[in-house]
């Protein structure tokens, strides 16, 4: 991910190096390194006569990978093919920065990077050994065989290096490669422009749109969904999709909402791999929904509307510039400090998230912060309805399918954006300019108290930063929002907009499954799951695992001598010991909430410090516990799963849920090793979800819903670390700490 510069200028750190890289040509096309000691500005000369030297230590270990990385990824690999015949059927699904250990990130911070805090590693006798440069980043490549119908994962080596005669280049070594049986990998915008020219093209389709009276292809639109898995013909031994299809009512209008023309009836399974339709069967003849004059979303006069003509213009305006700090990847606001990453799966991720507390220096609160997962089951029965169950990261990728904010964003004021860079499915590298936003947003107050007796007033303004992406996932639009406040609080938002799923009803037909939003059209119900992962570090450096979870529950008291008012209650914890018993759900009428503590660290009251995850409105599965998308969703069963931090254990689902034939593959089944919870490093999984019942006011395209969760601050701070906030400047509040008179009214009551 590259800093966009002209909002905010970035720039990248950096220390020299003290090696020199000498390539050279290895099997399979790959290139191998060897490392010879050398100052960092002595050129060594090649056999050929080219000069080479390293270069200053230019990404953080934990930075997205650059275009030129994915580049050389994507080469380093494709050449590492036996025949040409292989070469030319790679797809590219997936080329991502392969993290590195904790430690490798705690001695970048430490010396090569910002916040540069040696106390990150641990001490040593005679003092920490300081290495000239960092190891070589790695690539992890997601790669489909279309001719073989297999998947692989590839590790790649990449080493920067610069020739002096032909500018700065760079060079890959493949580390491993492996093939996976039995999984199909998440889907690519491609695949599914194939499939619609696929299914838009077969004979018998076009005839039975002819019958429900539609000769013009342009009107016609595939939705390529995934198969899901359902029973033994989904198995991942083939690449297939099962496509949903709907009709425009103009050709002409690029902005036609389509999904207000479901086609129902029509039966399709299409060969992914090679592009055929395998089965076809028009098996009921459901009429097409008239025409909705109520459709389109466009402005007024091209939809056959009016727009409002009493909304003023809203200025944000920053006159002496934003409040943080961009270096690089490096955000620094309001005493935060954390790194932005990218993936094409998860999008947008927030690295070592920390906070800097006076004279007790920066103190850690996450690892990485992320959403890994997000499913959506409908809730009817009716083909083909009860089998959309999208796993929009792990089939489609939240990433891949990012907005380029250019084209229009929710953010106002100063604004500084980041690009993101991914590959497409035949190896070239593409960029979503202006893909994640950040910005400081006023949000109110943040605290404020009257002294009743004097009248005189203290009052703060509260501001949050905010970081964000957008992606389009056929119908559906979602926000993904970590918003970082002045009083220390994290919140993690979702909202939700796009056009509702729609199907076709016979006329006159009415379904208890959805809501009906225009003639012969129909909304069914569903819900959206989120699942946000998050690998906690309270109080923690990157060498120690010192957290553990307890519960919080609200109780109570019994009736008796404790209790003789009958109004008595207190806070009841108890400490989540491994990971079966973490296995927890949501409870408002205790007020369930859960801190994540460190066991080595107190506060001034002796107390451990700690941030509590607390839950925002949410859900379990409407479904039995049959249903079939649950056994790819195991981990719906539950709000909350603790884990002791594993490096591979990234997706709840697994790696691959596309077909997926295993059961509860993923989270479900990492708990049963049922490890320690206590002094370990802790990874949260919190699910949350909102059940959506349709209304008319969703349609055209639905107004956002908000849905969400806070990390806060419990006994982490000596007193309100908002506290510091300065007062407002202007006028306004200077006139407030004037003492009002005091009435006869108030004397009298003193």
């Amino acid at each position: 991910m590259a800093a966009v510069q002209d909002k905010a200028q970035g720039c990248c750190g950096g220390a020299p190096a003290g090696k020199v890289a000498l390539p050279a040509a290895a099997k399979g096309g790959a290139v191998k390194e060897e490392i010879a000691d050398s100052p960092p500005t002595t050129a060594k000369a090649l056999a050929k006569g080219i000069p080479i030297m390293t270069r200053a230590q230019r990404s953080h270990p934990l930075d997205p990978l650059s275009a030129a990385e994915i580049a050389v990824a994507v080469a380093t690999v494709r050449a590492a093919g036996r025949t040409p015949e292989v070469r030319d059927s790679m797809r590219f699904v997936e080329v991502v920065l392969l993290e590195p250990e904790k430690n490798v990130v705690a001695l970048a911070d430490a010396y090569f990077f910002p916040p540069f805090q040696p106390s990150l590693l641990p001490r040593t006798k005679g003092g920490p050994v300081i290495p000239s440069r960092l190891p070589p980043r790695r690539a992890r490549l997601v790669v489909y065989n279309k001719q073989t119908n297999e998947t692989s994962i590839w590790v790649v080596e990449l080493s920067e290096v610069h020739a002096a005669t032909r500018g700065g280049h760079h060079r890959g070594k493949v580390i491993s490669s492996e093939v996976v049986p039995d999984v199909q990998p998440a889907m690519d915008a491609m695949e599914y422009a194939e499939c619609e020219a696929t299914v838009k093209d077969f004979p018998p389709f076009i005839e039975a749109m002819k019958k429900r009276g539609i000769d013009d292809m342009e009107l016609v639109m595939v939705d390529a969904w995934c198969a899901g898995y359902y029973s033994d013909a989904d198995a991942p031994n083939r690449r297939i999709g099962k496509p949903l299809i709907y009709c425009r009512t103009e050709s002409d209008s690029p902005m036609e909402n389509g999904y207000a023309r479901p086609v129902e009836g029509i039966h399709i399974i299409v060969d992914m791999q090679n592009n055929v339709v395998l089965e076809f069967e028009d098996r009921k003849f459901v009429p097409l929904p008239p025409p909705d004059h109520l459709r389109n979303y466009t402005p007024g006069e091209t939809r056959g509307g009016v727009d409002r003509s009493d909304v003023k213009p809203l200025i944000i305006s920053q006159s002496e510039g934003p409040s943080f700090r961009i270096t690089g990847s490096f955000v620094e606001w309001q005493k935060w400090n954390f790194r932005i990453g990218f993936t094409p799966k998860e999008g947008l991720v927030i690295h070592s998230v920390a906070y800097v507390d006076g004279n007790r220096g920066r103190r850690p609160i996450a690892h990485r912060l992320s959403f890994v997962e997000m499913v959506v089951p409908y809730g009817d029965p009716n083909e083909p309805h009860y089998r959309k169950n999208a796993f929009d990261a792990g089939e489609d990728g939240l990433g891949k399918n990012a907005h380029s904010l250019k084209k229009g964003c929710d953010c106002l004021g100063y604004i500084k954006y980041f690009d993101a860079h991914f590959t497409n499915f035949t190896g070239g590298v593409e960029t979503i300019e202006n893909c994640v936003c950040l910005h400081e947003e006023d949000h109110g107050i943040l605290w404020k108290h009257q002294d009743w007796r004097t009248g005189l007033t203290e009052v703060r303004r509260s501001r949050r930063l905010t970081v964000s992406f957008i992606c389009t996932i056929a119908n559906y639009e979602y926000g993904f929002y970590w918003h970082f406040y002045q009083d220390g609080k994290i919140e993690s938002e979702v909202k939700l907009t796009g056009i509702l799923s729609l199907g076709a009803l016979m006329p006159g037909e009415q379904r208890k499954y959805g809501t009906t939003i225009a003639p012969s059209l129909y909304a069914p119900v569903h819900q959206h799951f989120f699942v946000a992962r998050m690998d906690m570090a309270v109080d923690c450096k990157p060498y120690e695992a010192y957290n553990q979870v307890v519960e919080v529950n609200v109780k109570v008291e019994s009736a008796g001598p404790h209790n003789v008012h009958n109004s008595a209650f207190y806070a009841e914890e108890e400490l989540l010991k491994s990971e079966l018993q973490a296995m927890r759900d949501c409870d408002p009428s205790s007020a369930r909430h859960w801190i994540v503590r460190n066991t080595r660290t107190v506060n001034r009251t002796g107390q451990p410090t700690g941030y509590k995850l607390i839950p925002g409105s949410n859900c379990l599965p409407f479904c039995l516990p049959e249903a079939k998308f649950l056994r790819r969703a195991g981990f719906l069963k539950h709000n909350l799963w603790v884990t002791s931090y594993k490096s591979d254990e990234m997706f709840p689902g697994g790696d691959f849920p596309n077909q997926n034939p295993r059961i509860h593959d993923g989270l479900a089944t990492w708990v049963q090793k049922d490890r320690s919870l206590e002094e370990t490093n802790i990874v949260l999984w919190y699910v949350f979800g909102i059940t959506h019942i349709p209304r008319l006011e969703d349609w055209p395209v639905m107004p956002v819903e908000h849905i969400g969760f806070m990390l806060m601050p419990h006994g982490f701070f000596n007193c309100s670390p908002a506290i510091d906030v300065p007062p407002p400047s202007d006028v306004d509040a200077k006139e407030a700490e004037t003492p009002k008179e005091i009435h006869a009214e108030l004397i009298s009551k003193l």
